[in-house]
């Protein structure tokens, strides 16, 4: 107690800067004081750390107390803002006593230098044992990151993790463990390496797993990577392969589905090679297979209730419990709608009814079917209609190859192209018929096994091709309207509804250019048949036929005359040859040459006009 009225005594005493005179003070109270003096001198000297409290904090500063006659302020920059929300008022902080006043009379304190004499200490005792060190990540500064372990420090983005790192925004504010590889007191360079502490820890973990890992074992790991194939997990310093099929005893499309990284997961050890450091691990072994009585729980032609688990363009997934899923495929949806598109008519999560038609217990298949819910009409076909029967019906479909008419509720006939009509060039069904309309057909055919039906219009009437020979024989002339010009004739209709073509070489006995030169479309006139062929379906008519020929004028007597002797000219020269032949001509060249028969012809020829025209003379 008299220390301490004494020490504040003294404190007052050095406040005042002064001594009295008058004090009078006994040896023993000399000696205490002496001691108090040499005590408050080594604890207040500068350079030293000392223990403080956080009296205040404002937007600039922090006020903080050492128990000396006056308080210090601390300016902010020298704290990271990690720090300066780690520190409230009333907490301990150590500071380094700068100097014992300025000139308000405040001491001088720095919590960075206290901070850093106190870390470098630390910091060289670590790196000469060889430990790790824990800081916090203050910020990201080039080629990587800025930590405070007391003093900056750099960790290269390198030495960050043992995996590439993309974002290191994720390390700020973070705490961090990390081996120091360099440490240089005199540049204040301090180099760190998480991803080796991070090796070293794996290789102890690895150590220990080695030894205490064994097949069939229940362990916990760390989803580390995911991969299209399966999941990496850490279970223990060492990484197992979860492969994508021994995640669920369902259809997965991918392992995302189920893990996400950084998960804790649950897995069995399937496999251990402890020579090459292999595990695969499965998480559907942890529960029952349910495949090992789906054949006595789901027999064919069982009906089952399930939940669509995914759409796919060839049907649809149905898990009928978990880890049993069925496929419905798309030709099994419906007995009567053609479905090309399963997403307009279903919907992920919905609840389905089916019936089971296949199940491939060894594979893990099994087919579903929705249309077998219900009766096959193809069934009741061959009883109801036959071949030749008149029907009548709703084009339910138009092709480019015909009509689709449906003969009962999901049964349709098609009427091809080609029985539309006897004797109109339908280019398109859609020309003449719309979706809804209602047509009268015959029946043509019926293939129960191949559900196939074909109908034909035409075949309503008789085929006018038939008796074309009778109805319109050569040489005759009909009348007709032209249907269509083409660059090689005109198509002109009859009244019969048949078709005959005018070639364009039959249109004038001049040449002709175009057609339409002649003829236009709607155009009525007369034609002469010059062809008939029911066999080919053509008929050929004739315009230029019509035309009377021009009578040609008598020739000459001459003429006649002349025609005549040239024949028995020929006549004659043939007999020449053949009795020239018979002779034996010793030397040609010596006797004289004989006058051909056609010369010899025409020279008899000549008298005989000659004759003629003296006699008329």
């Amino acid at each position: 107690m008299l220390k301490d009225k004494n020490i504040s005594k003294f404190a007052e005493l050095l406040r005042a800067n002064v001594i009295d005179e008058d004090l009078q003070m006994d040896e023993t109270l000399n000696k205490e004081l002496a001691a108090v003096y040499e005590d408050f001198a080594v604890k207040f000297r500068v350079g030293k750390v000392v223990s403080g409290k956080v009296v205040s904090k404002d937007a600039s500063q922090i006020l903080v107390s050492i128990d000396y006659k006056s308080d210090g302020f601390i300016p902010n920059y020298e704290f990271s803002d990690y720090e300066l929300k780690r520190f409230n008022t009333g907490d301990e902080i150590e500071v380094m006593l700068d100097r014992l006043e300025d000139e308000n009379g405040y001491i001088i304190l720095s919590y960075q230098k206290a901070k850093a004499l106190k870390a470098w200490d630390k910091i060289a005792e670590l790196a000469e044992q060889d430990q790790p060190v824990t800081g916090v990540v203050t910020h990201k500064v080039k080629g990587g990151l800025n930590v405070d372990i007391g003093i900056p420090a750099f960790l290269p983005g390198s030495q960050v993790d043992v995996q590439r790192v993309a974002d290191f925004d994720q390390f700020v504010g973070q705490d961090v463990t990390c081996k120091i590889l360099k440490v240089n007191k005199k540049r204040g360079n301090v180099i760190l390496s998480r991803r080796r502490f991070i090796e070293e820890q794996r290789s102890e973990d690895k150590k220990k797993a080695l030894e205490t890992i064994q097949e069939n074992q229940i362990i916990q790991g760390i989803v580390k990577n995911i991969t299209s194939y399966g999941v990496f997990v850490d279970v223990g310093g060492i990484d197992g392969l979860l492969h994508i099929t021994d995640m669920s005893w369902g259809r997965i499309g991918h392992p995302s589905e189920l893990v996400r990284i950084g998960d804790t997961i649950t897995v069995k050890v399937i496999s251990f090679d402890k020579q090459h450091e292999k595990i695969s691990l499965g998480m559907k072994q942890l529960t029952p297979n349910p495949w090992e009585n789906i054949d006595k729980k789901y027999p064919s032609e069982t009906k089952v209730k399930g939940k669509i688990s995914s759409i796919t363009d060839y049907g649809l997934f149905v898990e009928v419990e978990k880890g049993v899923e069925g496929l419905i495929h798309i030709s099994e949806i419906s007995w009567i709608e053609r479905i090309n598109n399963l997403s307009k008519h279903f919907t992920v999560g919905q609840d389905i009814e089916a019936v089971v038609v296949a199940l491939d217990k060894d594979n893990r298949r099994m087919s579903l079917s929705i249309k077998k819910l219900s009766d096959d009409p193809w069934k009741t076909v061959a009883e109801k209609f036959k071949a030749g029967e008149k029907i009548s019906g709703k084009i339910t479909n138009i092709t480019d190859f015909g009509l689709f008419v449906q003969l009962l509720e999901g049964v349709d006939g098609l009427v091809h192209i080609s029985d539309i009509s006897w004797t109109e060039h339908i280019a398109h069904p859609g020309d003449k018929y719309k979706k809804g309309d209602i047509v009268e057909a015959v029946i043509l055919s019926i293939d129960v096994d191949n559900r196939k039906v074909s109908l034909g219009i035409k075949q309503l009437e008789n085929d006018p091709w038939t008796t074309v020979a009778v109805a319109y024989p050569a040489n005759s002339v009909i009348e007709g309207s032209v249907s269509k010009i083409t660059s090689f004739g005109a198509f002109i209709k009859l009244e019969s509804g048949i078709e005959g073509l005018v070639h364009i070489s039959e249109l004038s006995d001049k040449e002709v250019a175009k057609v339409e030169d002649i003829l236009k479309v709607g155009q009525v006139a007369k034609f002469k048949v010059i062809k008939v062929s029911p066999e080919e379906r053509k008929l050929g008519l004739s315009l230029r036929a019509l035309i009377e020929p021009k009578e040609q004028p008598e020739r000459p007597a001459v003429d006649v005359e002349r025609e005549r002797a040239m024949q028995e000219a020929k006549r004659a020269e043939k007999a020449a040859r053949y009795a020239e032949a018979k002779k034996s001509a010793p030397k040609t060249k010596d006797l004289p040459q004989a006058k051909s028969s056609l010369q010899q012809a025409l020279e008899a020829h000549a008298a005989k006009m000659k004759s003629d025209d003296d006699k008329s003379e």
